[in-house]
């Protein structure tokens, strides 16, 4: 069961488009093991690689990723409890900048990946049918749980596809 258009803002649809048919755990556990795999691929050396001037570090796409898959958690998180709140957003650039993600290994940050995908699989396991429906807003726009976890398992397929097209040496 995929999010319908009215679940999220249209500029997440990028990312909801970019994953089938199926049960969203098992993609998300099938991404786990693939960008791991792919993301050791890379040397320590490559991780401080970017391909043009301004353009972020492999290890700063993954820190981004990391974040975001966080951020995301979280709101799931809040709206499956039920918050009536609107969360904010967040800048990605500034959230990089601020990060230091070039002074850690590339090891540490695909550690990080890991721990922090299985924690939230974890999680959204625990959610039935009725909390995957439940509504939220964040950075002013009305989403369920059920398309954070699918803007989650998508915004890593783009971050990993562009790695692949862009990255590789």
């Amino acid at each position: 069961m995929k999010p319908k258009p009215k679940d999220y803002n249209s500029i997440y649809g990028r990312y909801i488009s970019l994953i089938g048919d199926g049960d969203i755990i098992e993609i998300l556990e099938e991404q786990r093991k693939t960008s791991e795999k792919f993301l050791k691929t890379f040397t320590e050396e490559q991780g401080n690689y970017y391909y043009a001037d301004g353009k972020w570090t492999v290890k700063e796409v993954l820190g981004h990723v990391i974040d975001t898959e966080r951020i995301m958690a979280y709101r799931a998180l809040a709206f499956a409890r039920g918050e009536k709140q609107s969360l904010p957003g967040f800048e990605q650039d500034e959230y990089v900048a601020e990060s230091d993600f070039n002074k850690r290994s590339l090891d540490d940050l695909i550690n990080e990946f890991i721990t922090v995908r299985e924690s939230n699989i974890i999680l959204f396991k625990s959610f039935d049918e009725e909390i995957l429906y439940r509504r939220g807003t964040a950075s002013e726009s009305e989403v369920t749980v059920l398309a954070l976890i699918y803007i989650i398992a998508g915004h890593e397929k783009h971050h990993m596809k562009f790695l692949r097209e862009k990255y590789r040496l």
